[in-house]
């Protein structure tokens, strides 16, 4: 992999399709934020009770959730850009008629057609704006969560813009800005190959009889209980305009987006997934709390639902991450059945928070909410051991932690070696002839590693590369080696998260096996794609026990220290 180079491929260089796909994709996560700005002013219009006014939530997402275990099949089956399209369209429509509905049944029906189709563009999205980025899946990825950061921080401001001029100006802002992303797809958008199989409509109930996977969906299931309690009640207690609310859930988002992307990985990487998420959810529970206790002080509730975007951006990347690393099933049908789970416990709070208001008072659903958050922490101890095994490798059935899978002729034991490390880059030929050099002049054996990642946002995960092209790169290197003369042998790294999580991964196999040196090159990454999801070169160079130097074809290998790390990035800059 590699280091700063002064030329890097920015992530929003991009074909026309990814941006198409992007721009739908912002919409798309507006969708839940949108209606927060105008919960209050549709009970006042319509004459409903906040108990009716949150079935919007619960259609919406009830559908989203059983949608999920159907929308891998149907993908499979008919393709991803003919599901894209369908998801887009389906939203247009429902989003249009939620609109010109005169009554709150009539919404609440027309937002689960609206999940139908959410549930389909989201069950495709991530994985066709990889397939058709270009300079490589990093900065896709780092495009795909620009926009979730943006959907989530603009839709309530939209909402309350929107929604400030009419309630129905939100519903119909989203068919029309919908209907635009719907056209750049048919036209920029081009037809996908099919999986190799078609995804079995039962896949994801069958991967719940996993322990490891059922525990991690319960455990989201509560915490998202307690997340859209606060999210369609909330608003209530704070007596503010639709223009206000949008603010104030803006600055709400903007946390959720900030932390989902920056901090998370850095958290989990320092204190590990299952540390992090028991202390996020007792400040979750906390916050909750607080919002119980001064509900009827409109600051406090305020206050309280912004910083509970920090915490609720931490948890919503760490729980899928857990998810990912626990389940033995193919990583799509896992995020079917986690996202089946996690949409019951959002859709189903709302109406039960609805009916405890009605038969109490408005604290006593977010007292339910802090209950649940604490709930979500046993539950999810119960599984800490399989969670702890799989960071370490240890996983049950296939891991999907860090593996590595031999390619060629076994490396001969005893030897030192030096271990080059590339990705899927144009480049990748030229650090590997290069590491070839440094191994021939220290007399030391060479290994290969292609490094793969899986890339996990919300609550999808999709695989980066096929893994026949990784041992096809790997396979690749090791034949023009032996033209040249050269003996080497070859591993494909198989990573679930950033390319932090990536570089330690290396690092522990090259201490495994005594390496003399590991060597990476400059990357085609830029620093925004490097700051978002961490630098493989950085995180690389403090966990290795070994050297780790910098490799090109036009000058000598530099051995790397976090001085001369440093110096590269400032010259970057």
């Amino acid at each position: 992999m590699s280091a700063s180079h002064g030329k890097t491929a920015s992530p929003f260089k991009q074909p026309k399709a990814v941006w198409a796909v992007a721009f739908a994709c912002v919409i798309s996560f507006m969708g839940i934020g949108l209606v927060d700005p105008i919960l209050p002013a549709l009970a006042d219009s319509l004459h409903a009770t906040p108990s009716q006014v949150s079935l919007l939530f619960s259609s919406y997402l009830i559908v989203t959730a059983v949608a999920m275990l159907f929308v891998g099949w149907f993908s499979s089956r008919f393709g991803a850009k003919r599901t894209l399209v369908i998801g887009l369209a389906v939203i247009v429509v429902f989003a249009a008629l939620a609109g010109t509905s005169g009554s709150i049944d009539g919404i609440v029906g027309f937002r689960a057609g609206w999940g139908l189709g959410n549930a389909l563009f989201i069950a495709t999205s991530l994985a066709v704006i990889v397939a058709s980025a270009s300079g490589g899946f990093g900065g896709a990825i780092i495009l795909y969560e620009t926009a979730l950061g943006l959907g989530i921080a603009v839709g309530p401001l939209l909402g309350g813009e929107l929604g400030s001029i009419s309630w129905r100006g939100p519903f119909f802002g989203v068919a029309v800005l919908m209907a635009i992303a719907l056209i750049a797809t048919v036209v920029f958008v081009p037809d996908l190959p099919k999986p190799k199989h078609v995804t079995s409509p039962l896949a994801p109930l069958k991967a719940l009889r996993h322990r490891g996977l059922l525990t991690m969906g319960i455990m989201a299931l509560l915490y998202n209980w307690g997340f859209f309690t606060m999210l369609g009640y909330a608003p209530y207690p704070m007596e503010l305009s639709a223009h206000q609310l949008g603010l104030v859930f803006t600055g709400w988002g903007l946390l959720v987006a900030a932390f989902s992307v920056f901090f998370a990985p850095r958290l989990q990487a320092r204190y590990g997934t299952a540390p992090v998420l028991y202390a996020n959810l007792v400040c979750l529970g906390i916050v909750m709390a607080v919002i119980a206790v001064g509900v009827a002080t409109p600051t406090v509730v305020i206050v309280a639902v912004v910083v509970s975007g920090a915490f609720i951006g931490v948890n919503n990347t760490l729980t899928t991450q857990a998810v990912m690393l626990v389940s033995p099933v193919e990583r799509p049908v896992a995020s079917s059945s986690y996202g089946f789970l996690r949409f019951i416990g959002g859709g189903l709070a709302p109406y039960v928070a609805g009916k405890l208001a009605d038969a109490t008072d408005l604290s006593v659903p977010f007292y339910v909410g802090a209950a649940t958050f604490l709930l979500a922490i046993p539950v999810l101890a119960t599984g800490h051991k399989l969670l702890g095994q799989a960071e370490a490798h240890l996983g049950e059935g296939e891991p999907v932690a860090p593996s590595l899978t031999p390619v060629g002729s076994p490396a001969p034991a005893g030897t030192p070696r030096v271990v080059v490390a590339v990705g899927p880059y144009d480049n990748a030929a030229a650090i590997v002839d290069a590491a070839a050099r440094l191994a021939r002049d220290t007399r030391s054996p060479l290994e290969v590693v292609h490094v793969q990642e899986v890339a996990v946002v919300e609550e999808q995960a999709v695989d980066t590369e096929a893994v026949e092209l990784g041992r096809a790169a790997v396979t690749a290197h090791l034949d023009r080696l032996a033209a040249q003369g050269v003996a080497a042998t070859g591993q494909v790294l198989t990573s679930v998260g950033d390319h932090a999580a990536a570089g330690r991964a290396l690092a522990r196999h090259a201490s495994d096996v005594g390496a003399r040196a590991i060597a990476v090159g400059r990357s085609p990454r830029g620093p925004l794609a490097q700051f978002a999801d961490g630098s493989f070169t950085t995180a690389l160079t403090h966990a290795a026990v070994c050297t780790v130097v910098l490799v090109d074809s036009d000058t000598a290998p530099r051995a790397l220290s976090a001085a001369t790390l440093a110096e590269l990035r400032s010259a970057a800059g």
